[in-house]
């Protein structure tokens, strides 16, 4: 169940198919850096607590890092590792000038105030700026982070820098520089995928049921995109709850009454169900949107969906995706169904540079394309070797990356 031997799985089978050299190889099994550092933050109370964190630098063989920051209790050393990797790879299958990074401090953000939540933000930066930047490493918003905080750290770094850098971080307000449709971009980019797989099936949304596990940002962001496309959102759910309804869920009620109520349950006209029930629903999609390792050998079994799109990082376990191969249930890969985020990240970077930007209509056009053609890309990887979609993404991007690396004197 670590993520990182997970990634290493993923990472040596698209190796074997490519041939690659051991050389190439074995500098992608590991990181560039790992950075660490103990926060010391000042409480409301006065006391000052300190707080584990670190900064994943993977590959810049393409462009400077990318990746986000998480806050959460459950961070590793090797999760940031494993995730840095992932979006090496997720930023080559959709072709952008970056490389892979990601971050994340040990913390329940739910158990701190707002100015406290602030100080540790401001912490973070101090503690690895001089590694920041954005022609270095550009973090974005991630589990439980969000554009004010994102606002906080560039406040901070440029204060050290004397200068501004919107560019250095993105995901961030609208007016310090962020980019149109950055909220919806993950969500609105696997939407693209899934119709393009749609298209493939000769399947209409109409007549397509879909349950998504997770309700944050990106889960409900989908759920409600899908609804509005003709999709059937029979069952949602979040961390401590979940809702079905047979012959689908209003998503904008549903939406409007988390927001009232803080929580899924007590819907009126649908069923209470739990996160493990919503995976096993016999629907045509299942989307895993929340945390890592949710689908594994232990419950791969009983999933009946016929096709598993990947919002979250590494929902799905290797052991879990032989499974799904052999049962001819078609898994889409996260390194390419949710690599919209970080599309449109790039976007931001690039409206940041130019000190232009563009509105929701042009972001969208432009995600599209992205997103249509990466879909494309590895749907004929798939085909040509005979292997699944994630094998068929990881053959892409390992080559993408490996290529930049032997034209810069590796081999």
């Amino acid at each position: 169940m670590n993520p990182f031997v997970n990634a290493m799985r993923q990472l040596d089978r698209a190796a074997g198919i490519l041939k690659l050299s051991d050389n190439i190889q074995d500098i992608l099994k590991k990181p560039i850096r790992v950075l660490s550092a103990r926060l010391s933050v000042e409480m409301d109370d006065g006391e000052t607590r300190e707080f584990q964190a670190f900064r994943s630098q993977y590959n810049d063989a393409r462009g400077p890092f990318k990746g986000g920051i998480r806050y959460h209790p459950g961070v590793t050393e090797d999760e940031v590792k494993a995730l840095s990797f992932w979006m090496t790879m997720k930023c080559a299958v959709v072709g952008l000038p970056l490389g892979g990074g990601k971050g994340g401090i040990v913390v329940d953000p739910k158990k701190m105030s707002e100015k406290e939540l602030e100080r540790l933000s401001r912490a973070y930066v101090q503690a690895f700026h001089k590694y920041l930047g954005p022609t270095k490493d550009v973090p974005a918003p991630d589990v439980y982070t969000n554009g004010q905080i994102m606002a906080w750290m560039l406040d901070e770094y440029e204060k050290i820098i004397g200068e501004h850098a919107p560019g250095m971080i993105t995901g961030k307000p609208l007016e310090l520089g962020g980019s149109r449709g950055r909220d919806t971009a993950t969500a609105q980019g696997g939407a693209f995928v899934l119709q393009e797989l749609m298209d493939k099936l000769g399947k209409k949304p109409k007549k397509t049921t879909v349950a998504i596990q997770g309700f944050g940002n990106a889960g409900a962001n989908m759920a409600k995109i899908l609804h509005d496309a003709g999709y059937t959102v029979v069952a949602v759910s979040d961390s401590r709850s979940g809702v079905c309804a047979k012959h689908g869920l209003d998503i904008t009620r549903v939406l409007e009454h988390k927001e009232k109520t803080g929580s899924l349950s007590g819907f009126e006209g649908a069923d209470a169900l739990s996160n493990d029930d919503l995976l096993t629903l016999d629907v045509d999609v299942l989307i895993p949107a929340a945390l890592e390792n949710a689908i594994t050998k232990d419950n791969a079994e009983k999933i009946r969906a016929g096709v598993i799109l990947e919002l979250a990082n590494g929902p799905v376990t290797p052991d879990a995706d032989e499974i799904f191969y052999k049962k001819g249930i078609i898994c889409v890969p996260d390194i390419l169904t949710n690599a919209g985020g970080v599309t449109v990240s790039y976007f931001e970077q690039v409206q940041n540079a130019m000190n232009y930007y563009w509105t929701d209509a042009e972001v969208r056009e432009k995600l599209e394309k992205i997103m249509v053609d990466a879909f494309h890309a590895v749907w004929e990887k798939k085909e040509k070797h005979g292997v699944d979609m994630r094998t068929g993404a990881f053959l892409l991007a390992v080559d993408r990356v490996a290529s930049a690396m032997r034209l810069r004197g590796l081999s």
